[in-house]
C-alpha cells in the first residue's frame, strides 16, 4: 500500500493540468479534470480499501473483508488518522468472533485515534462494554455503556444497550432457588 500523500501530489498534479487547460482556453477540459482532481482529494479522506471492507461486512463476508484490510500494510503511512480508527474499529469487529483480548485492544486504539460518526463510536464503545463485562469488570462496563448510550443519538443501538444493561441487572441478582428448602424438609420429616 503506498503512502497517503502520494494522492494528494496525483490531485495536484491534476489541479496544475486543470489551471493549464483554463489558460489554453479548454474550458470544459479544465472542469473535467478538476472534477478527476476532487476523486483523489476524496480517497485521501474516505480510503477506498477500507470502503470495500465496509461493503464486504454488510454483506456478512467477514473473509473478503479480512482480506481487503490485510492489503493495508503500514496503516500509519497510507491512511489518516481517522481511518487509522476505523482500521481498527473493522479489525476489532472481525477478531471479535474469536479473541476477546486482541478485540479489546483494537477497539481501544480506534476510540483513541476517533471515529468521524457517532454511532460508529458508539459502537465501539457497546463492544468494549460487552468485553469489560465479560470480564468481570462491572464499573467499567457500565462507564462505557453511558457513553455509548450518549453518542447513540439516532437511537439505532437502543435494542443493544438495552440488552446489555438487562444482562448486567441479572448478573448482579443474586441466584435465587424458591422452594428448593421446602422438598428437602419434606423428605426429612418421612
Amino acid at each position: 500500500m503506498y503512502n497517503k500523500v502520494f494522492k494528494l501530489i496525483i490531485a495536484g498534479l491534476i489541479i496544475a493540468y486543470a489551471i493549464y487547460q483554463f489558460t489554453e482556453g479548454f474550458i470544459g477540459n479544465g472542469i473535467m479534470y478538476l472534477l478527476l482532481s476532487s476523486i483523489f482529494i476524496f480517497l485521501y479522506f474516505k480510503n477506498e480499501i477500507i470502503l470495500i471492507a465496509f461493503l464486504r461486512l454488510r454483506k456478512q463476508d467477514f473473509n473478503g473483508a479480512k482480506k481487503w484490510l490485510n492489503r493495508i500494510k503500514n496503516p500509519e503511512g497510507a491512511l489518516v488518522k481517522k481511518q487509522q480508527g476505523y482500521f481498527n474499529f473493522l479489525h476489532g469487529i472481525m477478531v471479535s468472533q474469536d479473541n476477546m483480548n486482541e478485540a479489546e485492544k483494537y477497539f481501544k486504539k480506534a476510540v483513541t485515534l476517533g471515529l468521524s460518526m457517532d454511532h460508529d463510536m458508539a459502537m465501539a464503545k457497546l463492544n468494549l462494554a460487552g468485553i469489560a463485562f465479560s470480564k468481570r469488570r462491572k464499573n467499567e462496563a457500565k462507564i462505557l455503556l453511558n457513553e455509548a448510550q450518549a453518542l447513540d443519538k439516532r437511537n439505532m443501538l437502543t435494542e443493544q444497550i438495552k440488552m446489555m444493561k438487562d444482562n448486567m441487572k441479572k448478573a448482579q441478582m443474586p441466584n435465587q432457588h424458591f422452594g428448593g428448602h421446602k422438598q428437602q424438609r419434606a423428605g426429612k420429616r418421612r
